[in-house]
């Protein structure tokens, strides 16, 4: 812990908001109704994969000729009536956390999130959290999405800082992957997938929720 990080790389779903749970119950919802079997399963398996990587996966489980666009617009509308209806909560410790980092001189954060841009700005400025990044990388700007290193060598790029003066807070086993294949500190926060024996070794710690991570990352600061 003798290097100092001086920026913060938050990914958005599972570690933001509570969206990854959304994301589940919206397809095995769906999923039920075009009997489409395992969906738990193949929707867990795209957590941290971006767009482009889910279609392939559920292609991959359900056969080129299932009814992809059907499926998908289904799943979105159920997403959007669910965020109509309740809002998109906020993880416990997020505002805090971003607030935090926010006020301290030197210190920059940035949002790297295999969503598409457009969605997670709007995400981000209903909840007004936008103003806490000085980066956001949505995962439509990104060719290689998690587990490669893209997105968070670029969110360093634009930050101006080397990899090693990064620390990066993920929930998703393919985050976790991505910010170790980029060389950065990698804080773990389980959401829906539970650490296994990978990610405690690409993980620096594992913590239950970002309130036990900003006392973690104070120390890597000062």
């Amino acid at each position: 812990m003798s290097q100092k990080i001086q920026s913060v790389i938050f990914d958005m779903d599972g570690v933001i908001f509570d969206s990854e749970r959304l994301y589940a119950n919206a397809c095995a919802a769906v999923g039920e109704q075009f009997g489409m079997k395992d969906i738990e399963n193949v929707s867990k398996s795209c957590i941290g994969l971006n767009e482009r990587k889910t279609y392939a996966r559920f292609k991959e489980a359900y056969g080129e000729d299932y009814p992809e666009e059907e499926f998908w617009n289904a799943v979105r509308a159920h997403i959007r009536a669910e965020k109509a209806a309740n809002g998109l909560p906020v993880k416990q410790g997020a505002r805090e956390l971003l607030q935090y980092l926010w006020r301290i001189k030197g210190i920059t954060a940035a949002l790297a999130s295999s969503t598409a841009t457009p969605l997670v700005m709007q995400n981000l400025e209903q909840a007004g959290l936008d103003k806490y990044f000085d980066v956001i990388i949505g995962g439509d700007q990104i060719r290689h999405g998690k587990p490669a290193p893209d997105i968070f060598l670029r969110a360093a790029a634009l930050l101006r800082r080397e990899v090693q003066d990064c620390a990066v807070v993920e929930d998703s086993y393919n985050g976790v992957r991505a910010a170790h294949n980029a060389g950065m500190t990698v804080i773990m926060i389980p959401d829906l997938l539970p650490p296994d024996d990978e990610m405690r070794a690409k993980a620096a710690v594992i913590l239950p929720s970002l309130t036990e991570a900003r006392d973690y990352i104070q120390k890597l600061i000062y």
